[in-house]
């Protein structure tokens, strides 16, 4: 079976002759119908890599192939909400742009907001929102294209523990549950545990530039334990590659 997307030996650098920085060297990689967690220190490619993979940069070498019709909606690190507009109107924005009526537009941009545990909110604008609320707008937005792979940069890294713990086990009852249309998400942390408590499969890179070390399984039953024994061997193994 063709896999969902395929890295084949990806090269990417920045800047002119002379003084080019190379921030990717060589990387291959499949993705499949699972949660795949790209993990590595600050600054080493990983939001480049995710961008590579959504089309937005393109690499200097190498080939990626994506399996027919196979879509992405991207969830930033930021919630990059236009302040002028109400929460369903964000929502709605990108299928607007595709040319969907505004009729249907909202009605789709309501039922992916209560999804994500914000009816009622339609009506609010960005200011009105707090961080958390702000941050499931963001997912609601890359949801209501309805993508096959949703591509995540660092989603939780701005907001509060517990915020970002909730939204960590929404975002899996979400994709588990099967009431979205997503396949495959592929996520960029630096954050070891969250990478073990929620990858099937962890892919790990090198400091700039980024070359895979390893890549770890993660067979743990869900919802997963911190405090398992066989939890924290995992994130002991992560923490042996990661440099």
């Amino acid at each position: 079976m063709q896999h969902l997307i395929s890295l084949v030996n990806i090269v990417k650098s920045f800047g002119e002759k002379g003084k080019k920085l190379k921030v990717i060297d060589g990387v291959s990689l499949d993705v499949d119908e699972e949660f795949l967690v790209i993990l590595g220190p600050s600054g080493c490619g990983k939001t480049t890599l995710l961008k590579i993979i959504a089309g937005v940069e393109k690499p200097d070498e190498g080939a990626i192939k994506i399996r027919s019709n196979t879509t992405y909606g991207f969830v930033f690190q930021s919630p990059t909400l236009l302040p002028w507009l109400t929460v369903l109107d964000n929502v709605a924005l990108p299928l607007m742009a595709k040319g969907v009526s505004k009729g249907i537009a909202r009605e789709k941009a309501s039922k992916y907001l209560s999804l994500v545990g914000l009816h009622g909110f339609e009506d609010f604008y960005p200011h009105e929102l707090s961080g958390g609320m702000k941050q499931r707008v963001n997912i609601a937005r890359a949801l209501v294209v309805e993508p096959t792979v949703l591509l995540m940069d660092e989603p939780f890294s701005q907001l509060d523990p517990l915020t970002a713990e909730a939204l960590r086990a929404e975002i899996l009852d979400l994709w588990l549950s099967g009431v979205t249309t997503v396949k495959a998400i592929v996520m960029v942390t630096h954050n070891v545990e969250e990478a073990v408590l929620m990858a099937d499969r962890i892919v790990i890179l090198t400091p700039r530039p980024a070359k895979i070390v390893k890549i770890i399984e993660v067979k743990l039953p869900r919802p997963r334990d911190r405090r398992a024994k066989e939890f924290q061997d995992i994130v002991d193994k992560v923490y042996e590659y990661v440099s």
